[in-house]
């Protein structure tokens, strides 16, 4: 393995990044020398690189151990760091686990340990107690959105961790939001805080919008014909009125997603995928999409729903307005609906300005065939182009996966594919393609 791993400077060429911004210099810097650090930035200002980029440095090449534990509160979240850190290319074994997600395939992943494990604290818990694996060769953890995985509900499974943790010689922690006091079983001693959180205040909009007679839903569809086609996420608080809200949007021909905590990983992963490749433009969900996701810049987001705490807030409002962009939080409330401190002071907006929505241009298409079958992207896109006959401006995102691929094409040809290449070959498989 040794001779594969990259230096600082290639990662970052991978990555397509020419220049650090400054939490991610500063926290560099510090984790580096520090023991304890505590990064503090708001969401999308790419605290993943900061804390990736130190801890690879400071692994052991010649080591076939766990080195580094990274644990996060959802799976979500752990499957866009292992993708983090699989797009580096630092020559570094990861594998990320969690709960939903087969043990028999952690088992086999875990054979032949990883540099750096990612998941979430009742699988982690789970593999320590059956020791896949040595756990005392692990010198770095980090807490990625502590507030979360450090909450009530994760406590024992996280004490029971530490407990197999006994080289652990450097912690760091992160978050977009600050207030929560942090268990002496972390034990943190003296650590160093970087503090970035009031550095996007001034780019984020917040806009109130009132429901007259009550009927938010109506309020709601005006908001989205006076923003047009906008790509943004409607945040509501139960699944209850997810599915009311999307049965409403449905009714009024507007093309969305869902994604919450009651549906399954494939289901919530390609709701994510038709959000990112414009099939869809709006996602109505719960504070699972508040952070933690792999999604694209957007303009807006708005509070169908308000959530009980302001950090919650906080998360949701950090899905726009991130790093150099400016967007606004919009949040829908009834006349005379009862509010929490965090939103008294929030000038109303008037939307009485409509905006005609265009229809949904994009589809996305499903083909069974991905990465263990040797395809590459190249692959995809020379069929579309050969056999498909269809030019580049109609080849949308490609999303390659382990077993299989999505697709977008325009809606108006979307059909026409699908009759066309269905049974194709690619390399030497025969591939199924359906709209998704």
């Amino acid at each position: 393995m040794a001779n594969d791993i990259k230096e600082q400077q290639d990662i970052l060429e991978k990555l397509n990044i020419h220049q650090l911004n400054p939490m991610q210099e500063e926290a560099l810097s510090v984790i580096e020398k520090s023991v304890n650090t505590i990064i503090l930035s708001p969401t999308g200002t790419g605290k993943t690189l900061a804390f990736l980029l130190p801890l690879i440095k400071g692994l052991n090449p010649e080591s076939s151990e766990v080195q580094a534990l990274i644990l996060v509160p959802t799976r979500e979240l752990a499957i866009q760091i292992e993708q983090v850190v699989r797009n580096m290319g630092s020559g570094y074994k990861v594998n990320a686990v969690y709960g939903g997600r087969p043990m028999a395939k952690d088992k086999m992943e875990l054979k032949h340990s990883p540099a750096i494990l990612i998941g979430t604290p009742g699988r982690i818990a789970d593999h320590f107690d059956r020791e896949r694996f040595p756990t005392e060769h692990i010198k770095t953890l980090v807490l990625d959105e502590f507030d979360k995985s450090l909450e009530i509900g994760f406590e024992d499974d996280m004490k029971y961790i530490m407990e197999f943790l006994p080289a652990i010689n450097r912690r760091i922690l992160t978050s977009a939001t600050l207030g929560m006091k942090i268990p002496g079983f972390v034990r943190l001693d003296k650590p160093i805080t970087i503090d970035y959180l009031g550095e996007a205040t001034s780019k984020l909009s917040l806009k109130k919008v009132i429901a007259p007679n009550g009927k938010k839903l109506n309020t709601l569809l005006e908001l989205l014909h006076h923003l047009g086609n906008q790509p943004g996420i409607i945040f509501c608080n139960l699944k209850d009125s997810i599915h009311e809200v999307s049965v409403f949007l449905e009714r009024n021909n507007i093309e969305h997603g869902t994604f919450h905590g009651g549906m399954e990983q494939q289901e919530r992963e390609r709701s994510l995928i038709k959000f990112r490749n414009g099939t869809n433009q709006l996602i109505v969900a719960s504070d699972l999409a508040a952070r933690g996701i792999d999604i694209p810049e957007m303009k807006f987001i708005a509070h169908y729903e308000l959530p009980l705490k302001k950090e919650e807030f906080t998360h949701r409002n950090g899905r726009t307005a991130r790093v150099n962009s400016k967007g606004t939080a919009y949040v829908i409330q009834a006349r005379n609906e009862t509010e929490p401190d965090f939103t008294v002071n929030i000038p109303e907006e008037n939307i009485s300005k409509q905006v005609v929505r265009k229809p949904q241009y994009w589809q996305t298409l499903f083909i069974s065939g991905g990465r263990k079958d040797k395809i590459s992207k190249g692959d995809i896109a020379g069929l579309f182009f050969k056999q498909g006959n269809i030019t580049a401006d109609q080849l949308g995102v490609i999303e390659l996966k382990h077993d299989c691929t999505f697709v977008a094409v325009p809606v108006a040809i979307a059909d026409t594919l699908v009759a066309t290449l269905n049974n194709s070959r690619l390399k030497k498989k025969k591939v199924r393609i359906t709209i998704l």
